[in-house]
C-alpha cells in the first residue's frame, strides 16, 4: 500500500538538538507525494496529561488502528512517557492490544531513552519474517539497563572533563577538542549536548571556587605576618576591637605593602583572583569571621609571648640566686633544684635550656675575667720565665700550686682546659704584649684605635663641611623639636601659626623651616633624630614641668652619648640644643620660678641656651619672642660651626711632629676608644698624617 504525504517545506528530523538550532544541522526537506509504507508505529501517551481524557485518546487510536489494519502491514503500539506512567492507563493499553491479533505493546520513555530503539527494531522484525519474533523487554528492566549505560558513560565523560584544569576554558573550545573522543560521543548520544554542557559548566565552577578557596587560604595564612608588621605593639591593641584595629592599620605607613583596597567588592568576584603575583591581601577580606579570629589569635599570641618573656627573665633571676651553680656545670645537675619554680613550670624545656645557656655564658665570661685579673695580681709567678722557651712542667706545677688556693682558680674547675688555655695565653702576652697575642682578641685597644682612625680620618676632610657648606648664607633651617606628652607638637603648631607656608621671617630675612616634632618617650627617638633625608641644624627642647625637664635632660645626654659612640657624623656631637620653658595654662605662675631656676641650671650644665617664658604670655603656652630668641641662637651656632672650619693643615713628616702623645689604655676598659680620642677627632683642624700611618694625626 502507498500513502500520500503532504510536507510543504518541512525539514527532515535528525535529532533532538535540532530544535531551535536548525542552522547547525544538515537541512533536508521531507519528500512529498506517494510514499511506500511498510509498517506503522502507534504512539499512546500513558502519562497524566493536562486537560485531556485518556478514553478519548484510546478511542482515537482504536479508530486509527481499524484504518491501518486494512493495509495488512505490521503495527506496533508504543506506550510513551512511561517514566510518568499512570498504571491503569498502561493496563488499558495492554488490554486493548491483547484483543488484537499480533499487536505488540512496547513501553518507552524518550526522556530516558528507554526502549525507543526497541520499538523500531521490533517493527523491522515483524516486517521481515526471517528475523524471528521480536523480543520485548519490560520497561523496568530496560530502564535499569539504560541507566547503567548512562551511569558508565557519565563517569567516563566526567573523568574526561576533569582533565580541564583552567577555569577560564570555554565549552566551545573544549567540545571541539573532545568531539572525536569515544567517551565524549557516547555521552552525547545517551544524554545530549545540553547535559554535557551543564556537566562541563559545573566542573568549571568547581575549579573557580577551588581557586578562590586556595587564594583565600593563602591570604588568611599571610594575615599573621601582616599583623606582626602593622600591629606588633601589644600596648596599642590589647583592648582594641577588630573594627578599631582595622582603622589603626589603615594609618600605618606599611599598609599599602600588606593590603590592597579594591574599587569593586567582594574580592572573589573581581579579576583580583587572577593576580597570583600580587600577594597583598584584599582589605574587604578582613571583614570575615576568619580574619577576625586570626586577629584575636594574634593578640593572644602577643600576650602569651609577653608572659613568656617575663617568665624567662624571672627564671633567669632565679638562676642568679642559686649560689652553687658554677661555670661549666651541666643543666642536668641543676634541673632538680628548680623543678618547683613557677617560672620553670611555665616556660618550655627549650626556653629553660636557652635561659640556662645564657646564664652559663655570663658566669663563664665573668669567671674568665676574674681569673685573668687574678693572673695579673700574681705577676711575681712569671718573673723568672725564659722569654724564648715554653715553661717547664715543674714551673707550671708551681704556678698551679700557688693559684689553686684562689677561689677564682677553683671557679673554673669544670672548665680546666679553658683555664689552662687562658694561663698559657697570659704567659705569652706577658712576654710578648702585641695585638696579635692580646687576650681581648678583636677588642684589643690597639686594634680599635687603628680601626677608628682608618675609618674616621679618611672621611674627615671630605665630611667636615658637607652639612654647613653654605651655612653662612643659610636659607633653610631643619629643626628637631623634643618634648613630652605632645608638647613638641604644640610648639611646632605654634611656629607654623607664625609662619607663612613654612616660611618664617626673622630680622628682615625669610627662612624656610622644616620641623620634626618627636615625643621624648618615643622608642624611635635616636633613629628619627639623624637620617640621610633630615639633618637638623638645631634641637628645641621644650618642657613645662619638673618631670618633663628631667626627661629632656636624660634624652639630651642619651643623644650626645650616642653621637660619641657611633660617630655617625662629626657634627652630630656639636648639635646645638636650646631649652624652652612653656607656660602652664592650669597654674599661671605657681611653679614658674622653680621651673625657671631648674631650667637655667640644666642649661648651664649642658652648656646650651635657656629661653624663659616672657611675662604676659598667659593664657598661651608660647610667645613669639621666645621662638625668635631660640631661632637666633640656632643660626648663631650654625654660623660658628661654619666659621671654625679651616683648610687642612700641611701634613708634616712624622719626624717633624710638633707634639707626640703616648696613650695608655687597658684592653677591656669600659671607656670606649671613641670617647678617649674625641678631643682630637672632633677638632675641625685634625687630619690624617702620612698614608699608611694609622696611628698618627
Amino acid at each position: 500500500a502507498a500513502s500520500k504525504l503532504q510536507s510543504a517545506e518541512k525539514l527532515m528530523y535528525i535529532c533532538t538538538d535540532q530544535l531551535g538550532l536548525e542552522q547547525d544541522f544538515e537541512q533536508k526537506q521531507m519528500p512529498e507525494g506517494k510514499l511506500s509504507i511498510d509498517g506503522f508505529l502507534l504512539c499512546i501517551d500513558v502519562s497524566q496529561g493536562c486537560n485531556r481524557k485518556f478514553d478519548d485518546q484510546l478511542k482515537f487510536v482504536n479508530n486509527l488502528y481499524i484504518q491501518l489494519s486494512k493495509s495488512k502491514k505490521p503495527i506496533i503500539i508504543a506506550a510513551t512517557k512511561c517514566d510518568e506512567c499512570v498504571d491503569h492507563y498502561l493496563r488499558e493499553v495492554q488490554a486493548f492490544a491483547s484483543n488484537k491479533k499480533n499487536l505488540v505493546v512496547v513501553e518507552t520513555s524518550a526522556r530516558f531513552n528507554v526502549n525507543v530503539e526497541t520499538c523500531f527494531t521490533a517493527l523491522v522484525q515483524m516486517m521481515d519474517k526471517t528475523r524471528g519474533k521480536p523480543k520485548i523487554i519490560p520497561y523496568l528492566d530496560a530502564y535499569k539497563t539504560q541507566r547503567q549505560l548512562v551511569v558508565t558513560a557519565t563517569d567516563k565523560f566526567e573523568k574526561l572533563v576533569q582533565t580541564v584544569r583552567d577555569y577560564h576554558a570555554t565549552w566551545k573550545t573544549v567540545s571541539n577538542k573532545l568531539k572525536n573522543h569515544p567517551d565524549y560521543e557516547e555521552y552525547i548520544h545517551l544524554e545530549g549536548t545540553k547535559k554535557a554542557k551543564n556537566t562541563f559548566s559545573k566542573h568549571i565552577e568547581q575549579l573557580k571556587q577551588e581557586h578562590i578557596r586556595k587564594r583565600k587560604e593563602e591570604y588568611i595564612n599571610a594575615l599573621p605576618r601582616a599583623l606582626n608588621t602593622l600591629l606588633s605593639n601589644l600596648d596599642e591593641i590589647e583592648h582594641l576591637s577588630w573594627s578599631d584595629a582595622l582603622k589603626l592599620m589603615e594609618k600605618r605607613p606599611d599598609f599599602q605593602s600588606c593590603f590592597v583596597v579594591l574599587e569593586k567588592t567582594p574580592w572573589d568576584e573581581t579579576d583580583h583572583i587572577d593576580k597570583v603575583n600580587d600577594r597583598r591581601i584584599p582589605f574587604d577580606l578582613l571583614t570575615t569571621l576568619e580574619a577576625e579570629k586570626v586577629y584575636q589569635n594574634h593578640v593572644q599570641h602577643l600576650i602569651s609571648e609577653k608572659r613568656r618573656v617575663e617568665m624567662k627573665e624571672k627564671f633567669k633571676k632565679t638562676l642568679e640566686k642559686i649560689q652553687f651553680i658554677s661555670p661549666g656545670q651541666p643543666w642536668e645537675e641543676v634541673i632538680c633544684f628548680v623543678m618547683e619554680d613557677e617560672a620553670f613550670k611555665y616556660i618550655t624545656d627549650a626556653d629553660s635550656k636557652e635561659v640556662y645557656g645564657r646564664h652559663q655564658r655570663e658566669i663563664v665570661e665573668k669567671a674568665k675575667e676574674e681569673f685573668q685579673e687574678m693572673l695579673f695580681e700574681h705577676s711575681e709567678l712569671f718573673y723568672d720565665l725564659d722569654l724564648n722557651a715554653t715553661p717547664s712542667s715543674d714551673k707550671m706545677s708551681e704556678i698551679h700550686a700557688v693559684l689553686s688556693e684562689e677561689p677564682r682558680y677553683k671557679a673554673l674547675q669544670k672548665l680546666a682546659p679553658d683555664r689552662e688555655s687562658l694561663l698559657l695565653k697570659h704567659i705569652g702576652f706577658v712576654y710578648h704584649p702585641t695585638k696579635e697575642t692580646c687576650l681581648s682578641g678583636q677588642n684589643c685597644t690597639d686594634i680599635k684605635v687603628e680601626q677608628l682612625l682608618a675609618n674616621s680620618l679618611l672621611q674627615l676632610d671630605h665630611g667636615r663641611s658637607n652639612l654647613y657648606h653654605d651655612s653662612a648664607n643659610i636659607d633653610k633651617v631643619n629643626l628637631f623639636i623634643l618634648g613630652k606628652d605632645g608638647l613638641a607638637q604644640e610648639l611646632a603648631n605654634e611656629i607654623r601659626t607664625q609662619s607663612t607656608d613654612d616660611e618664617y621671617a626673622l630680622d628682615g630675612k625669610i627662612y624656610e623651616l622644616d620641623l620634626r616634632p618627636v615625643d621624648a618617650k618615643s622608642p624611635y627617638l635616636l633613629t628619627q633624630l639623624w637620617t640621610s633625608a633630615f639633618k637638623p641644624h638645631g634641637c628645641f627642647c621644650v618642657f613645662n614641668s619638673i618631670e618633663s625637664l628631667n626627661f629632656i635632660g636624660e634624652c639630651i645626654a642619651k643623644i650626645r652619648a650616642e653621637a660619641s659612640q657611633i660617630r655617625r657624623d662629626k657634627y652630630m656631637a656639636n648639635l646645638p640644643f636650646t631649652l624652652i620653658l612653656a607656660n602652664q595654662r592650669d597654674s599661671v605662675s605657681k611653679n614658674l620660678p622653680i621651673l625657671r631656676h631648674q631650667g637655667q641650671q640644666l642649661a648651664n650644665k649642658l652648656q646650651c641656651p635657656f629661653v624663659d617664658v616672657p611675662a604676659g604670655t598667659y593664657p598661651r603656652k608660647f610667645n613669639e619672642t621666645q621662638i625668635k630668641q631660640a631661632l637666633r641662637g640656632v643660626l648663631e651656632a650654625v654660623k660658628h660651626n661654619f666659621d671654625v672650619v679651616s683648610p687642612a693643615p700641611t701634613i708634616k713628616d712624622l719626624s717633624e711632629a710638633d707634639l707626640r702623645i703616648v696613650m695608655c689604655a687597658m684592653c677591656g676598659d669600659p671607656f670606649s676608644v671613641d670617647l678617649i680620642l674625641s678631643p682630637f677627632l672632633d677638632s675641625h683642624s685634625c687630619s690624617a698624617a702620612q698614608a699608611g700611618q694609622n696611628n698618627s694625626l
